[in-house]
């Protein structure tokens, strides 16, 4: 992949990953997923600003050389996980004389992971100003997103923010710059926040309050495409982490032999015929990561399980986990299902789910298959689904 010129004397070097499937073994990546690694020359030397993923090694040297520099002075580490720190002992080892610009707890997670030396640090403090060349660096810490070693940098010559995993996404895509007007780079956006940055919210918030103060003409982030509209991605974290929710109910199920299917689809039936939109996620066919985008929204969740041996099925308990670390906003959880001879699915559900600040509504469990009353009960629910989510207007 040929490097991009992104401003004067500013490079995108980085490489895309067209066939990644898979994040930290767990994060689906159906569009792949791109390692944006950023060189800025002052003559006949450079600073990098992050590295890519060591499985896109060759491509990258290959960009180096393609940017025509004698020297590599800094590399600014604003994160360090693999996918950006990776390839710094090569760089190192190319660039013996490089320093690696960050803070102290990156650091000490570098010295770890690749097994860096004291010496090859520059340690630097948060709103620290550093000048390479015509240039200058400020450095913004910004814990938990989604490390707690993370910082952005940000020249004030060029009004370019370099935002590490804030305002990512997953998308291998040969463009340089995000269009505002493609449906499928918001959802990209949006899947990226659900996976990583949805479980830090709150901290969020207060760093998009710090940005304000910012003047930012372009956003570059270490994956997907960069925004020379900071206010489409900018409005749309403001919306991902606002304590507003949608009238929208997700209903994550299985169901072993049919019962719970059935209660599912008349919950779902009853939900519909009062204009409340309704989404199912059979575990076993959908992509977890569409389940964590619709839960950025949802006013309530609604778990749908069988019981095997007195429990949930363990699809379930990776759901309800799911819920748990990513932390939602829902403001509604309810709990349905079914069981054989005996369950304790109920009580371990309600149990993984006594960290989210929700209002618990009434659990429908039935022994085997759903009668007349169980029926009911179901209509009695989507009764109680259909009044909280009109109080949320009030």
């Amino acid at each position: 992949m040929p490097i991009k010129k992104v401003k004067e004397d500013i490079y995108w070097v980085g490489t895309i990953d067209w066939d990644r499937r898979l994040f930290d073994e767990l994060i689906p990546l159906p569009d792949g997923t791109s390692y944006n690694s950023y060189l800025i020359k002052n003559q006949d030397e450079a600073l990098l600003i992050d590295t890519v993923d060591p499985s896109k090694k060759d491509e990258f040297f290959q960009n180096i050389k393609e940017a025509k520099i004698k020297k590599i002075k800094y590399i600014i580490a604003q994160h360090a996980e693999q996918d950006h720190s990776g390839c710094i002992p090569d760089v190192l080892r190319e660039y013996p004389d490089c320093k690696i610009i960050t803070n102290q707890k990156c650091k000490e997670l570098l010295t770890d992971e690749l097994l860096l030396k004291q010496e090859n640090f520059y340690e630097i403090k948060d709103e620290e100003i550093f000048h390479f060349g015509d240039k200058t660096f400020q450095f913004l810490f910004s814990p938990w997103v989604h490390w707690p070693e993370t910082f952005l940098t940000y020249l004030p010559e060029t009004k370019i923010l370099f935002t590490c995993d804030f305002f990512g996404s997953h998308l291998a895509t040969s463009e340089l710059w995000a269009d505002s007007k493609k449906t499928y780079l918001y959802r990209a956006a949006k899947r990226y926040y659900a996976e990583i940055m949805m479980p830090f919210r709150q901290v969020i918030k207060k760093h998009l309050e710090k940005l304000k103060g910012l003047s930012i003409d372009i956003i570059a982030p270490s994956h997907g495409p960069i925004y020379r509209n900071p206010e489409y991605i900018l409005s749309a974290y403001q919306e991902w982490v606002s304590d507003q929710v949608k009238e929208e109910v997700v209903i994550p199920y299985i169901s072993m032999h049919g019962c719970t299917q059935k209660m599912v689809l008349y919950l779902m039936e009853q939900l519909m015929k009062k204009n409340i939109k309704v989404t199912p996620y059979h575990l076993i066919y959908s992509d977890v990561g569409e389940l964590a985008m619709a839960l950025v929204d949802a006013a309530t969740i609604i778990l749908a399980s069988p019981t095997v041996l007195t429990g949930p099925h363990p699809q379930i308990v990776y759901a309800a986990y799911l819920c748990k670390i990513l932390k939602p906003k829902a403001r509604f959880a309810g709990i349905i299902g079914s069981f054989g001879w005996g369950s304790k699915m109920e009580q371990d559900l309600l149990q993984m789910l006594s960290n989210l600040n929700v209002e618990l509504l009434p659990s429908v469990i039935v022994k085997s298959y759903p009668t007349k009353d169980d029926f009911l009960k179901l209509g009695q629910l989507a009764e109680k689904i259909a009044s909280s989510h009109a109080k949320l207007k009030e």
